[in-house]
């Protein structure tokens, strides 16, 4: 959810911004994963249970975890201002960037999602502003450029 411009006195936090149609649709695919699962386990025969070792077991507990944090991850990608800075959480990676590291915010039409460029040139898609979020992200990506531009970024 975008934040105003309301700081926090804990944290320094400046504004948020997440998506709310990925958290949904990750949400409801989580939802659909733990029940097809439960599903088909419970409505397997007891002598068909049986016959799975704890290895295989553990293989499919451990794959329908994998398969629920990647969820989880997709679900909570986010980006933060604070004073001191930029946080991005995106699916795999979190990141930090000092205002000054911050060269340009690039939300083109047609781009997936908010592109920053940093002092060195690399290229990080902030995964928390996209498109399919509509003019709710545009203008997420305006007052992330407002508040970047205003701590001494690029």
């Amino acid at each position: 959810m975008a934040a105003g411009p309301a700081m926090t006195a804990e944290t320094g936090q400046l504004w948020t911004f997440h998506p709310r149609i990925i958290a949904a649709v990750t949400t409801a695919m989580a939802v659909s994963v733990v029940a097809v699962f439960g599903v088909i386990w419970f409505r397997l025969p007891d002598e068909s249970r049986a016959t799975f070792s704890l290895f295989q077991r553990v293989t499919l507990l451990a794959f329908f975890g994998t398969v629920l944090y990647l969820l989880y991850r997709m679900a909570t990608v986010r980006v933060s201002a604070y004073e001191d800075g930029l946080r991005v959480r995106n699916v795999f990676k979190s990141y930090r960037f000092d205002w000054s590291t911050v060269k340009v915010l690039r939300f083109l039409p047609g781009d997936p999602w908010l592109q920053m460029f940093d002092a060195e040139g690399n290229r990080l898609g902030i995964l928390a502003v996209q498109a399919s979020e509509g003019v709710r992200a545009s203008r997420a990506a305006k007052e992330l450029a407002a508040i970047a531009r205003n701590h001494g970024a690029g």
